[in-house]
């Protein structure tokens, strides 16, 4: 666990980390995204959970295509989480295409290599 990260600290940030997937998860499927296709944002939304590298390019079109990008509950629900994480003295980066990123100060990183 990091310093600073408390047990209630983390669970805060996740918590709202769900509240924003969801409502992610809601816009896509009342049609964002689709491209006429039933589904489709939220299938993509899916892939890039279980395969980030590969999805990357694909969600970031699907959200820039359905408005998620300027949906004021969701942009909401964007800073509060990130509010959060600064609070615990926690943010985490998903930056494809890199394998580890330091942010701040005393950062400190662990590299496991052979996964």
């Amino acid at each position: 666990m990091a310093a600073g990260l408390t047990d209630s600290g983390l669970g805060a940030v996740h918590d709202l980390h769900a509240v924003l997937k969801e409502a992610v998860r809601r816009r896509l499927a009342e049609g964002g995204g689709n491209r006429g296709r039933s589904g489709y944002g939220v299938r993509v939304l899916d892939a890039y959970e279980t395969d980030p590298d590969v999805w990357w390019t694909r969600l970031l079109q699907v959200l820039t295509g359905s408005g998620v990008d300027t949906d004021e509950e969701i942009l909401a629900a964007a800073r509060a989480v990130l509010r959060a994480e600064r609070r615990t003295s926690h943010i985490t980066l998903d930056v494809p295409g890199t394998h580890g990123a330091l942010v701040g100060e005393s950062t400190t990183r662990h590299n496991a290599f052979g996964r």
